[in-house]
């Protein structure tokens, strides 16, 4: 289901080089939830980070947790994107 969803990898890694990064935490909207552990585990093999899952809801692309634990270097959120293929 990944496939399906251009998900940044490269960058995520980069970003978290970029600072040092040892934790990061990962927000996803609720359809991408099911992915979140394959998907953690592609970023702590890339990046040597450990990686909490934010659970929460989120109303959409720009909704940003604000109950976030404090103990963490980068807040990586993935956000919504649509595709329209007209042969569908």
């Amino acid at each position: 289901m990944l496939e399906k969803y251009d998900i940044e990898l490269s960058r995520i890694a980069e970003e978290a080089k970029k600072i040092d990064a040892k934790t990061i935490v990962l927000q996803l909207p609720d359809g991408i939830k099911p992915e979140a552990v394959k998907l953690s585990k592609q970023i702590e093999e890339l990046t040597g980070c450990s990686v909490t899952v934010w659970a929460g809801s989120n109303f959409g692309a720009c909704d940003v947790p604000t109950n976030l634990p404090k103990e963490y270097d980068l807040m990586v959120a993935v956000g919504h994107a649509f595709a329209y293929n007209k042969k569908d």
